[in-house]
Parts: structure tokens; C-alpha cells; sequence
């Protein structure tokens, strides 16, 4: 079993993070007073995965900086290395499917990065090949202990804010949150549970539970989704780990849920939520019954960045 993250590591993570990422406040949601909403889509990239960037790209020596970074991501990631990059003067190369919605496009270019456009199931492969070719030090979207120990911040806050929380329900996509909230949660509150929460359409995580190892879903079957964050095909093997010993359990939310919990959060608690953004919202919304007893329950927010025109059908 490989090593897991732990508290120290999320700690000194959070020290980096001091200044730069968001510390984002526990919103309660309106009419009910048992859900915290933790809104990621107030950072600077409008997503959780700036922690995870900055942690990983600010440890990296002199060398590795004057050559530059390259990752892969559909989008949010893509952006929080880019964002982190242009901060730090730092060249960056970023791989995108090319199904990404043009707002994180576009918000990538804004920030100077180069985009190399390519199929879903190519990403990685092309990723790796660009570190290899140009000396580029690859930055995982999910699969590596720094960008988890980034994350982990989110659920270091999240106790420190609310000691009392009982059930955390998180996205899932490739494991990197879900990981790095588990292994501070569980190591500040051990009674606490932790829920990942993902599309029906996209299960691959729930299913790489109960089998007791990570299952990989077609592209086809994880593109049908509306949260476009979500549709990573495999969970990441150290992500994984962290699932298996600290995850309570994986609950899924249909496409209507998705869609009513965007538009709740919106008109009721005046958050913007991209699709993946608010499935935990929704999973506590429509799948409570499910879920874990408890009387303070958190869900995070993942991201905001949702296209416009998807933003205004779903309001209608």
C-alpha cells in the first residue's frame, strides 16, 4: 500500500496556500439548518483545484521552474496550474480534451498558458510525452501526494470552522479532493463521516469500491454526463488508497438532481455551481435518505466555472 497523506503534510500545505488560495466560509444553505455549503467557486480560478496547483508547482526547484510545467485536465486544473504558473513566472503547457467548455478555454489562454487540444482518452498520454520531449515537470491533476495535500486543506478548514461536523460529502472525479478532505477530516475527527458523491453516469468510483480496486469507465459513458469535471475515466491509484481507508461511502445523483441543486444553490443561497460543483449539494438534497445520520452536514462546492449558456437553461 503506498504511503497516504496525512495531517502534517496538509498542514505545512496550508502554510504555503496562507495568502494565496481563499479561506472559503461555511455558507448555511437557506431553509434548512443541517447543510453547510463550503463555496470553492471563490477562488481565484473560480475552483478548489488552485490548493492542489500551488502546492505541488511551489515545491518545485529552480531548474524545474526555468523549464516549466505541463499537466492535463479538463479544465479546472488546467486553470489553477496556469494561474499558479503566471504567478510564480513560470512557463506552462496545458493538455485539454477538446469537449472542454470554452470558458475554462478561454480563461487558460487569458492567463498566458499554451493549450494543446487532443481526444479524452489521450490526455495523459500526450502529457507525459510533452515532460519527456521539452524536460517539463509534469503536475497530476489528482494522482500525486503534493496536489493531495493541497486539497486536503479544504477539510482542514472545514473542521477548524465547524468542529461539530458530522457528515462531509465531496465530489468525486479523479480522488484528489475526496483523498486529501478524507485524510483531515478523519485525522482531526475521526467520527466524522466522509461521502463522495458522483454522477450515475460517471460511477466509476463507487464501482472501484465495492470492488476493491480502481475500474475504468469508457469515455463514451463518462462523456454522457453534464459535470464535465467528473467524467475522469479512472480514479487515481493514491487517491484510491485514500478512498479505501478513510471513505465512508459513494452515493450518486442523477443528471434532473444535478441540474435542480444548480439551480437551488443559485436562487436560494446565491452561489453559482458548474455541474460538478454542486452534486454534493445535491446528493444532500435529494439522496438524504442515503446518506449517514448526523446533524451538521457539509458540502462542498467544488467549482463554479460554468458555461453561460448551460448556466441560463438551467436557471430556466
Amino acid at each position: 500500500m503506498p504511503d497516504l497523506v496525512g495531517l502534517p503534510e496538509v498542514e505545512r500545505a496550508a502554510e504555503r496556500l496562507a495568502g494565496v488560495a481563499v479561506r472559503t466560509p461555511l455558507v448555511p444553505f437557506p431553509g434548512d439548518g443541517g447543510l453547510l455549503v463550503k463555496p470553492e467557486s471563490l477562488q481565484p480560478v473560480g475552483a478548489f483545484k488552485l490548493r492542489g496547483a500551488y502546492n505541488a508547482i511551489s515545491r518545485l526547484g529552480r531548474r524545474e521552474r526555468e523549464r516549466g510545467v505541463v499537466t492535463h485536465s479538463s479544465g479546472n486544473h488546467a486553470q489553477a496550474v496556469a494561474w499558479t504558473a503566471r504567478a510564480l513566472g513560470i512557463p506552462a503547457v496545458l493538455v485539454m480534451p477538446h469537449t472542454t467548455p470554452a470558458v475554462k478555454v478561454d480563461a487558460c489562454i487569458a492567463l498566458g498558458a499554451e493549450i494543446v487540444y487532443v481526444d479524452p482518452v489521450a490526455r495523459l498520454e500526450t502529457a507525459e510525452r510533452l515532460a519527456a520531449a521539452h524536460g517539463l515537470a509534469l503536475i497530476p491533476p489528482f494522482d500525486d501526494p503534493d496536489v493531495i495535500a493541497g486539497q486536503g486543506t479544504v477539510g482542514l478548514e472545514i473542521v477548524r470552522d465547524r468542529p461539530d461536523a458530522d457528515v462531509v460529502l465531496v465530489p468525486v472525479s479523479g480522488g484528489g479532493l475526496i483523498a486529501g478532505v478524507a485524510a483531515a477530516v478523519k485525522a482531526l475527527r475521526p467520527e466524522a463521516k466522509v461521502i463522495g458523491v458522483e454522477p450515475e453516469l460517471a460511477a466509476d468510483a463507487r464501482e472501484s469500491l465495492r470492488l476493491g480496486h480502481p475500474v475504468t469507465w469508457p469515455a463514451e459513458e463518462t462523456g454522457r454526463t453534464i459535470a464535465d469535471a467528473l467524467r475522469v475515466q479512472r480514479v487515481g491509484d493514491l487517491p484510491f488508497a485514500h478512498m479505501r481507508a478513510h471513505v465512508d461511502g459513494i452515493v450518486t445523483v442523477t443528471e434532473d438532481e444535478i441540474r435542480l441543486a444548480m439551480r437551488r444553490l443559485a436562487r436560494d443561497a446565491r452561489l453559482i455551481a458548474e455541474p460538478g460543483g454542486a452534486t454534493a449539494t445535491a446528493a444532500y438534497l435529494f439522496r438524504k435518505k442515503e446518506l449517514p445520520p448526523g446533524r451538521t452536514y457539509v458540502a462542498v462546492l467544488s467549482g463554479g466555472n460554468v458555461d453561460p449558456a448551460l448556466f441560463q437553461e438551467v436557471l430556466r
